[in-house]
């Protein structure tokens, strides 16, 4: 990596993570807590991103530092043959976000259509939303990332004032008493998996960084001022009107095409990152293809399961996220700033021990996640697995499978 190519600052952090931030799914994040009442889900959202996004951000700070992307700093770790397996599951979760991302909006945005035009036909916005995103990744980094992007957050931003503006205009719609059926620490767990599911790409974008702690004060700020802001939306709409969709919050509001607009660019803003950051993960497997021509490629596949996703199963799908990433950053975390191993070395194939550390720390989620513990499931599960991998570390390396390097010809 040149230093030609570190050409992002703080601003292009802070404008790029509240941008991706504000959308439609986050909106619907937050309005799953409404159970806890708005006083406990709001304290849940900010312990949640708290923890979420501080680990998100040290995720980073691996990226700007080492100057790789996210999946393949999971070599200095898991070696060749992990990174490959990881690889797989980031390009399976974004591909899935993409798809998550746009049918919501479809959703959204169709809802509008029908009040206003009697034009009821999700497939239509789901095909054009996925084309507005298609577009926004041929912009590139200069284009879209650095220019088109710091536009659309102002823009972004006024729409969280007017939601906000719209949601809690009356306090007492807040006040309702706690329906219940959900623990504090699922509200919290909530809250962490969605910083939590932007690890496994926050480095593809951080290795540009101009400054390491402009990348991380600008990721750490952007993030969670804009994802608890619109989790607490989501939660108000949900407890207030019932209703979490920014689509009748909007249409209440009288806000018509405009409302239209606003969702569609929040989703435009948010969902590249995932296409884009699906192209890098699956660069890792196949070196020699282009980035940028990958994640069109991912957008377009997105798009295509879009037009076949089931919304139904949305909290499962975070969970599982959290189920797979958690334990695989609390040993890459552990290795980098715990135990000093920040080299990826070329000969490591795999490290068995490591692997075995991360498949224990999955089944150790879902067992934590049962019993509702007040942190949620990924701070013990992060603990455990790092506690495990720093004693296994120790003999991790006699469990490596390592690969034999060509010999340099001396002349």
């Amino acid at each position: 990596m040149t230093d030609s190519s570190a050409s992002l600052h703080f601003r292009h952090f802070l404008f790029l993570w509240f941008g991706a931030a504000v959308s439609v799914a986050e909106i619907l994040a937050g309005g799953l807590l409404a159970p806890l009442g708005f006083s406990a889900g709001l304290a849940a959202i900010l312990l949640g991103h708290l923890i979420g996004t501080t680990l998100l951000v040290l995720g980073g700070i691996i990226g700007t530092r080492e100057r790789v992307p996210a999946i393949e700093s999971t070599r200095i770790s898991f070696g060749f043959l992990g990174a490959g397996l990881f690889s797989v599951l980031n390009v399976l979760q974004l591909v899935g976000w993409t798809a998550v991302m746009i049918i919501s909006a479809a959703r959204s945005v169709n809802e509008i259509t029908r009040l206003l035009w009697q034009l009821d036909n999700v497939a239509l916005w789901s095909v054009a939303i996925g084309g507005l995103i298609f577009a926004w990744i041929a912009l590139g980094r200069e284009g879209g990332w650095k220019k088109v992007n710091m536009v659309a957050v102002f823009l972004l931003f006024g729409l969280t004032v007017i939601l906000s503006a719209i949601v809690f205009r009356d306090p007492a719609a807040l006040a309702k008493p706690a329906a219940g059926g959900m623990s504090f620490g699922e509200g919290v767990e909530l809250g962490v998996v969605m910083p939590l599911s932007w690890l496994p790409l926050i480095a593809d974008y951080t290795r540009f960084a101009k400054s390491g702690k402009g990348a991380a004060w600008g990721s750490w700020i952007g993030y969670f001022v804009g994802s608890c802001w619109i989790y607490a939306i989501g939660l108000g709409g949900a407890i207030a009107a019932g209703n979490a969709d920014p689509s009748a919050i909007m249409l209440a509001a009288n806000l018509g095409i405009a409302a239209l607009a606003i969702i569609v660019l929040a989703t435009v803003t948010t969902t590249f990152m995932d296409a884009y950051s699906a192209g890098v993960s699956f660069t890792t497997l196949y070196g020699k293809l282009n980035e940028k021509q990958v994640a069109l490629a991912m957008a377009v596949i997105g798009t295509g399961l879009a037009l076949v996703a089931d919304m139904e199963n949305y909290e499962s799908f975070l969970l599982a996220i959290g189920s797979v990433f958690a334990p695989l950053f609390a040993v890459l975390l552990t290795d980098y700033f715990l135990l000093n191993n920040r080299t990826i070395r070329p000969e490591l194939g795999g490290n068995w021990g490591a692997l075995a550390v991360w498949a224990l720390g999955v089944a150790l989620y879902y067992q934590i996640l049962d019993l509702k513990f007040v942190l949620g499931a990924t701070v013990p599960v992060m603990v455990v697995t790092s506690a495990i991998y720093i004693v296994v570390g120790r003999y991790a390396q006699k469990w490596s499978y390592c690969k034999k390097l060509p010999k340099l010809s001396v002349r």
